[in-house]
């Protein structure tokens, strides 16, 4: 691609895109501070060179625009097509992207953004997106690295992790596709733009970020833990026999988004009777009967971050004494987990802790439920339901984390699991969600109150 192309293949591709684009975009959720520390602590990892972070493209059809997870952690900004330079060299951010005032009002997006970007984004400058070839043009004659992100976006809903994987099987390994992704194709842009310049994957660099929260993301985080709370409290009081699963699912989400939710973190999950074995079932295709214990998993998107909650409930309100022994022992794991988490620990020694724990409450740990149960760390979480990042070798303050002990018996059509969002903090962990139900008689107590 020659450069005279290049060019006109941005301004035209973002003159059109943009039009297309439903954005919903205000003023930043946090302090123009919090976004030039995040940037600062990148720029410390790339003395050599600078990050070029894509944004979003607007998607077709009529759906809303999000921006994605990269973006909108260093940047805060909604614009469709925007592209984030973070120069590790001379320590300043540069925002390219291209949009009229009309096209920013008709997509919910404050001018602001287009009249004083510098005084509404904090970044130190902005340029059209059609610069952008002629600036890593210069960096490269400059002798910069260029550094980008090769795992691919995450968007509303999406994983990074997870997303990778699918795109592998369904584009770039399928014999009868064979695409690359967004982030590969850029790479190869790049390397054959630039033929002198070196081009490196920073993924793991804002992966290492993004897994420890600022105190202001831990305040967001509580505010959206809250709406998933609420919302599972009510349902909670509304769940009944003869239910369809589709009714309880819209429920949940109608509950989120009346609190100001702008999405779910990810489809509702409900698991019953003969699917229980089946952890991320949402086909939402029974009517909960009596006798029916149900495992619904779900959270809020508040503002981009997510809220991961699991409930276990039985539909007529009342636990067996099969599903109170298998649920109380779940309930035994998790809490002896919260006891623990601090940081310095490994997960083994969380591990370890809590059998000690358990055996010291008197449980006999040879039983079958405890034989069938398992799960402490279950995944990061943030801007992701299953967040960037892995697993921790040790805990650190500022990780948040799904605590998620579960047990599964598929010949009686019984599951359980019990799922917070945890944060660890200096002294020990604070459980985010805290304010749900979690004992059998509390439950069982909320459920007699139904409307």
């Amino acid at each position: 691609m020659t450069k005279t192309f290049l060019g006109r293949a941005l301004s035209f591709g973002l003159s059109m895109m943009i039009s297309a684009a439903s954005a919903a975009a205000g003023p930043l959720v946090f302090d123009k501070s919090e976004y030039a520390a995040r940037r600062a602590r990148l720029m410390d990892q790339i003395p050599d060179g600078a990050a070029v972070i894509l944004g979003a493209q607007p998607l077709p059809g009529y759906r809303e625009y999000y921006q994605n997870n990269h973006l909108i952690y260093f940047a805060g900004v909604e614009i469709p097509n925007a592209i984030l330079i973070v120069d590790g060299k001379k320590k300043e951010s540069i925002l390219l992207f291209t949009i009229s005032e009309r096209g920013a009002r008709n997509d919910g997006i404050s001018l602001d953004f287009v009249r004083t970007p510098k005084d509404a984004t904090g970044i130190e400058r902005t340029l059209p997106a059609e610069q952008l070839y002629f600036l890593l043009s210069r960096m490269v004659d400059q002798g910069y690295v260029l550094y980008t992100p090769f795992s691919p976006e995450e968007l509303m809903r999406e994983c990074s992790r997870e997303k990778a994987g699918t795109l592998a099987m369904t584009m770039s390994l399928n014999p009868w596709d064979g695409r690359p992704t967004r982030e590969n194709q850029f790479v190869r842009q790049l390397r054959d733009q630039f033929p002198a310049a070196t081009v490196k994957d920073c993924s793991g660099m804002i992966s290492a970020l993004r897994t420890i929260k600022s105190p202001a993301e831990i305040d967001l985080l509580r505010r959206a833990a809250k709406v998933g709370v609420a919302a599972y409290v009510e349902m909670l009081k509304a769940v009944h026999v003869g239910m369809p699963e589709y009714e309880l699912a819209a429920l949940f989400e109608y509950l989120c988004k009346k609190q100001g939710a702008q999405d779910l973190a990810y489809y509702a999950i409900i698991c019953s009777a003969e699917n229980h074995p089946y952890l991320h079932y949402y086909k939402h295709d029974r009517v909960l009967q009596d006798g029916d214990f149900v495992v619904m998993d779900c959270g809020p998107d508040f503002q981009y971050y997510d809220i991961d909650i699991t409930v276990s409930f039985p539909v007529n309100g009342k636990f067996t004494p099969r599903q109170k022994e298998i649920y109380e022992a779940c309930l035994a794991v998790h809490k002896a987990n919260l006891s623990l988490y601090k940081p310095g620990l490994t997960l083994e020694e969380v591990r370890n802790g809590v059998k000690e724990i358990l055996v010291r409450q008197g449980f006999d740990l040879t039983k079958d439920v405890f034989r069938q149960l398992a799960g402490d760390f279950g995944h990061y979480v943030g801007l992701a339901v299953h967040d960037v990042g892995g697993g921790p070798d040790v805990l650190k303050s500022g990780m948040v984390f799904a605590n998620e002990p579960l047990a599964i018996y598929a010949a009686e059509n019984l599951g359980v699991r019990i799922e917070d969002t945890i944060v660890v903090t200096e002294t020990g962990c604070e459980n985010l969600t805290a304010g749900i139900p979690r004992e059998a008689k509390d439950i069982e107590a909320l459920m007699r109150k139904r409307k």
